[in-house]
């Protein structure tokens, strides 16, 4: 594969208006990347310097059996899914890696392709390249084309914020299990939405029917937990796709450290910090929402996850320069599909010192 196969890192092309930004008398207001900012919480931070750290011999590329059912347990709880075995769950290096590597895992290449949504998160389209396959955009719930061997998912989205309801989900299930490929959907974000906005696990019965087979719900720590820095993921499903991703990840060494395998666990064993989490995004998305929109874009979905997704009706590029010249560094629309060319992404990932100074400039305070 050629390097010039991929597409050039979208985000150093924010060069200048880093710059610009970062002149500001008051600073920079950095809500261009979603990059947890807040504590990582106690009970995660004693699991990883616990027991598990003075273990000198290889983890499992498996993981514990305590962390799996711990995981099992999480999804049960928190999301509705039933009937998901343990081994059916396989601990990743952070969630993008496996997003880049499932198509190549999964044994993709020319003439394979790879679905992805209208507007989405850039590595999706990087992992089908790598793999040699095509990706294609598709709309929610459209028959995939011929030759789709996998088809990603996204509730809510990375950008948008939009959430897809149970119809949407099991509509577009169907239409991937129809054409043979398998569906892999990214619920990065799932926990951070409110239970009344009826955001729901790909592996949940009323999107499934209870069955497994050919669905992956690929889930990260990063958001939820402040643990980015952790690269704590995992992925869970099909049990016969999750054994085949295993024994490919064995011979490759792609092993998640048993101290992070441990903080994991107590991550996805604990509800209490996911709803801190949950109430201090949602209080930093009412009041820059507000904002955002007094200063007069548009911002269209955006009811959960991490992000705002706004417009002024003109190039993408140019409202990042306007937001820039305040000291505010969003992310160009354009970097998750030419559908998001006249939208920026605004991350509600700063402290709240920095959104309240966001708040106040977009304010004209």
């Amino acid at each position: 594969m050629s390097r010039t196969a991929l597409p050039d890192f979208p985000w150093d092309s924010l060069t200048g208006v880093r710059e610009l930004a970062a002149a500001h008398p008051d600073g920079l207001v950095d809500l261009s990347v979603g990059t947890p900012v807040d504590p990582v919480p106690a009970v995660v931070r004693d699991a990883l310097a616990g027991p598990a750290a003075e273990i000198p011999g290889y983890p499992a590329t498996h993981g514990t059996p305590a962390l799996r059912e711990a995981v099992a347990a999480s999804l049960g709880r928190r999301f509705g899914v039933t009937g998901l075995d343990p081994e059916a769950v396989l601990p990743t290096i952070g969630s993008k890696e496996l997003v880049a590597w499932l198509p190549t895992l999964l044994g993709l290449g020319p003439g394979d392709v790879v679905g992805v949504p209208a507007v989405a998160y850039p590595t999706y389209e990087v992992g089908a390249l790598i793999a040699g396959a095509t990706p294609v955009r598709l709309a929610d719930g459209e028959t995939p084309p011929a030759g789709t061997r996998l088809v990603w998912l996204n509730s809510p989205s990375n950008p948008t914020g939009r959430v897809l309801d149970a119809a949407a989900l099991r509509a577009s299930v169907e239409a991937a299990r129809a054409a043979g490929a398998v569906v892999a959907s990214d619920e990065c974000y799932l926990a951070l939405a409110a239970p009344r906005l009826g955001a729901v696990s790909v592996l949940h019965p009323d999107v499934c029917g209870g069955n497994h087979e050919g669905l992956l719900a690929v889930h990260s720590m990063s958001k939820t937990s402040n643990l980015a820095g952790y690269r704590a993921a995992f992925v869970a499903g099909d049990p016969v796709l999750v054994s085949a991703l295993l024994e490919i990840r064995k011979h490759a060494g792609m092993i998640v450290p048993y101290p992070v395998q441990a903080a994991l666990a107590a991550a996805t064993a604990d509800d209490v910090h996911v709803a801190a989490q949950v109430a201090l995004y949602d209080a930093r998305r009412t009041r820059l929402r507000a904002a955002v929109e007094k200063f007069g874009l548009r911002v269209d979905h955006s009811e959960a996850g991490l992000y705002l997704w706004a417009t002024a009706a003109r190039p993408c590029r140019e409202t990042a320069q306007d937001l820039a010249e305040l000291g505010i560094l969003v992310a160009p629309g354009e970097f998750y599909g030419e559908s998001g060319a006249q939208h920026v992404r605004i991350a509600l990932t700063a402290t709240d010192e920095r959104i309240d100074a966001a708040v106040s400039r977009l304010s004209g305070r």
